[in-house]
């Protein structure tokens, strides 16, 4: 025979392991609370110190930038100063055939045969606060060479419907004179340069060389040959080569060049004052 003894409890024995867990649970709770009050304190002083920072990372973002647009103002001015002076450097004009090297504004005089049939009028021009036309016609140097377009000048629009009369030309061999030159370029375009299917003298916005050689079912030289002022076959024509010149350039760059030190110095300015007063 086995006997199996019960341990009985003694008098206050439960409560005490009661109040044992209860005292650990209350431990725990408190070692918890502390804990997601201490990290929340910390989650806050590291969000805030980030935010803190995010100006100061913006504003040199700005200065750098302002910075770059200075510099490529100076680059531009550079550019329109070379293109002035090869504007004023050039002579006499020297003649041109098909694969000849040309330089920017070279003085050059080309003979063929106007293509009187297929016409482009550049729109949008505008010259004097008047709206009007650039005239390109192609010029035939030599049968199965790339034509060259040549810019005639600057017509006044007159009405809606343009009277190609106004253009018209003898189809006689003639020997023109200019200026190696590009077409005008626009900041943004919509749209098309060149609607298709449109009757002769065909209407143009801001087109590309590849736009007009599409049009014509043919290639192009790489350049435009500006008609020189004094050409008989051409109509108003003030050639220059940058409206805006290199001084323009030069006061927008030091203009980009004074707001990125001005704001370079409030950056550091305010940088102090806020590691003084922390």
């Amino acid at each position: 025979m086995i006997l199996v003894l019960d341990h009985e409890k003694q008098p206050g024995e439960e409560g005490e392991h009661y109040r044992r867990k209860q005292n650990q649970y209350n431990s725990f709770h408190d070692h918890l609370q502390a804990s997601t009050i201490s990290n929340y304190i910390v989650n806050e002083a590291i969000k805030k110190k980030i935010l803190g920072w995010i100006p100061y990372v913006i504003g040199a973002v700005l200065v750098v930038q302002f910075l770059a647009l200075g510099v490529w103002q100076i680059y531009r001015g550079l550019d329109a100063s070379a293109e002035r002076r090869a504007f004023s450097s050039q002579a006499g004009f020297a003649s041109w055939s098909d694969g000849m090297e040309v330089r920017s504004f070279q003085k050059l005089k080309a003979t063929g045969q106007f293509d009187e049939q297929h016409q482009f009028l550049l729109e949008n021009i505008i010259i004097n606060s008047r709206y009007g036309y650039y005239v390109l016609t192609p010029l035939i140097v030599e049968d199965g060479a790339p034509v060259l377009i040549v810019n005639r000048g600057w017509v006044e629009r007159t009405g809606q419907d343009f009277d190609s009369s106004r253009i018209a030309l003898k189809s006689a061999r003639v020997t023109v004179t200019g200026r190696a030159g590009s077409l005008p370029r626009a900041g943004y375009r919509m749209g098309d340069a060149i609607i298709a299917d449109s009757s002769w003298p065909v209407p143009a916005v801001y087109p590309e060389l590849a736009d007009l050689e599409n049009a014509l079912g043919r290639d192009v030289q790489p350049f435009v040959l500006l008609m020189d002022p004094q050409d008989e076959l051409g109509y108003y024509r003030h050639w220059v080569p940058e409206e805006m010149g290199p001084g323009r350039h030069y006061a927008y760059a030091l203009q980009w060049f004074a707001m990125g030190i001005v704001l370079a110095g409030l950056l550091l300015w305010n940088f102090r004052k806020r590691g003084l007063e922390s």
